[in-house]
């Protein structure tokens, strides 16, 4: 993206907040998790038709396995039900980043079924980030570096960002352009730490599941009243 342009080109978003919504209401957690999936679809829409062209959702970190199995056994099957309704959207091309690890044959076999079904797709990549880690990702790369290096397939001399990228997961998506979270915390939180290094931040107090087209636009209009300069004047 260019340092003109007004439209994020890649938009990640820590979608954060369930918890807290279905409390506030007197409600058991996993319905404030129904909403936010409800939630998903309708922004999917607004990056679309304002000509978003990547959006990176953190829907599952490796650090939320510590939470209770009953949730997570919801998170689970609730992401294998989403895959699953809408991997015959013509618009969207899924693509799931994270280790699998952990994961279940069936739920590798939708993933999988998933990005293959819609990789011809080009109107708007919707990148999950599902048993994702920021640190993961990067300890991944070096592993799969040192193994080149082991075998003579890759020199120190020839390893630079530009290359080091290529050894993430899915080298293909580029650097985040604007990174909203919801809820009102101002935190990372180990999501896509190699490629947020000049993101935009844009933190809201909203509760993800009422994170609304109009609220995605204040983000979009914060963005464009930024100035990108890239560690230049």
């Amino acid at each position: 993206m260019s340092k003109l342009s007004t439209v994020p080109y890649h938009v990640a978003v820590i979608m954060d907040g369930n918890g807290r919504w279905a409390k506030k209401r007197g409600l058991p957690r996993n319905l404030g998790h129904k909403r936010g999936i409800d939630n998903v679809k309708k922004i999917i829409e607004s990056a679309k038709d304002r000509g978003v062209r990547i959006l990176s959702l953190f829907a599952f970190s490796t650090e939320n396995w510590s939470r209770p199995k009953k949730e997570i056994d919801f998170l689970f099957s609730s992401f294998k039900k989403y895959l699953s309704k809408n991997k015959g959207d013509k618009d969207i091309r899924f693509n799931v980043m994270g280790s699998r690890k952990g994961l279940s044959e069936d739920l590798i076999s939708e993933i999988d079924e998933a990005v293959d079904k819609t990789k011809n797709n080009n109107k708007i990549v919707l990148n999950i980030a599902f048993n994702y880690g920021g640190r993961d990702e990067i300890v991944f790369a070096a592993k799969k570096i040192a193994e080149d290096f082991k075998n003579g397939s890759l020199s120190l001399k020839s390893l630079d960002e530009k290359s080091f990228q290529g050894y993430l997961y899915d080298p293909f998506i580029p650097d985040v352009d604007l990174l909203i979270r919801t809820s009102g915390e101002e935190r990372i939180s180990n999501f896509l730490l190699w490629r947020v290094a000049y993101a935009e931040l844009y933190f809201t107090n909203v509760l993800w599941p009422d994170f609304t087209a109009g609220e995605f636009d204040k983000a979009l209009d914060s963005f464009k009243r930024r100035e990108r300069r890239f560690g230049g004047i």
